[in-house]
């Protein structure tokens, strides 16, 4: 699945790589910004929701990464 990382792990050019295949995703899904929304609202702390990783929510919250 593209939208949340392997049990077993992944090497950093497999994650950077997973995550530019699950937002190009997200750029044409009509809910895009309702997801988002939901995430930020709900702090997902894990996937990728509204073409954003945890990181990228962290920071638009202002939590420190």
């Amino acid at each position: 699945m593209e939208f949340y990382p392997p049990v077993t792990g992944e090497r950093r050019d497999q994650k950077q790589r997973r995550e530019q295949r699950a937002k190009s995703i997200c750029c044409s899904c009509p809910v895009n910004q309702e997801c988002l929304d939901y995430a930020l609202t709900g702090r997902e702390l894990h996937g990728i929701w509204g073409g954003t990783t945890e990181t990228e929510r962290r920071e638009m919250i202002g939590l420190s990464v």
